[in-house]
């Protein structure tokens, strides 16, 4: 027993100073790299770097020293760099195809970065989800959803799907329909539709916007009406119009039809 004790405190006071040191490395470290960041970050304000392409390469940074310093901590423990670099390579291979999906997210967002078919604020349409770009990180790109819920897409299926960007033109058709009955006036509802959109603050002058019958449906004469406004004011626009057509048409008379159901009774 008395041996066992003489071994846990030959232990002790061989490896206790390397741990001691290795946590204080570790915690000065940290704020080191906390400090370079805060200072690289700076630099790129002022120098008007891109906000998304800020972002990102601080999240690389972040990573790059991380990993350093973990290294670093684990030299001062006593583990030989050379030793720990061989244990690494050899489990290269198996961590690479467990980490397959992650690499390929990681080369997703370098191509986000190269080619930017989006960034920080724009709206867009990817992976079957609609929102504003709120961050783009090394592995994910995060959206902020039109109902204000987070949405996390990996950059690897980002980058290789289709994407649509709402915001890179600055303005946007907002499309509607509207479907009158035959016995209503063709010219008197293109001028009543015409007039609702074209009375909206909001609603563009350039380009103009269209009002045209676009279809002769079953049982209404269709019309599509086209305004066209700011990205950030579309649903504005949307709703407004939809509301005010319908307010418009009442008042003139103007029949908006609606399927019917027909009861039959036998009698019997």
């Amino acid at each position: 027993m008395e041996k066992y004790l003489e071994n846990f405190q030959d232990l002790i006071i061989t490896y206790a100073p390397k741990a001691i040191m290795a946590i204080i490395i570790y915690i000065v470290g940290s704020y080191i790299i906390s400090l370079l960041l805060r200072a690289t970050k700076k630099i790129m304000v002022k120098r008007e770097v891109d906000v998304t392409l800020q972002k990102f390469l601080i999240n690389l940074l972040h990573w790059a020293l991380k990993i350093l310093l973990i290294i670093t901590v684990i030299a001062k423990l006593g583990v030989e760099t050379t030793s720990f670099a061989a244990i690494l390579a050899s489990a290269g291979l198996a961590v690479g195809l467990a980490l397959q999906g992650s690499l390929g997210n990681f080369a997703g967002g370098v191509l986000i970065m190269l080619f930017k078919p989006f960034k920080i604020g724009d709206l867009i349409e990817a992976q079957g989800e609609i929102g504003v770009v709120k961050e783009i990180e090394i592995f994910t790109t995060k959206l902020t959803g039109l109902s204000n819920k987070e949405i996390i897409i990996p950059n690897g299926s980002l980058s290789n799907g289709n994407i649509v960007n709402y915001s890179t033109e600055g303005t946007r058709r907002v499309d509607l329909t509207f479907g009158v009955s035959y016995d209503a006036d063709i010219k008197q509802t293109k001028e009543i539709l015409m007039d609702v959109i074209t009375s909206h603050p909001k609603v563009l002058k350039d380009p103009a916007p269209t009002v045209n019958v676009s279809e002769l449906a079953d049982s209404s004469v269709n019309f599509a009406v086209r305004p066209w406004s700011k990205t950030e004011d579309y649903w504005s626009v949307y709703f407004d119009i939809t509301e005010n057509t319908k307010i418009a048409l009442d008042n003139a008379g103007i029949e908006i039809p609606y399927p019917h159901s027909v009861e039959i009774h036998k009698e019997g």
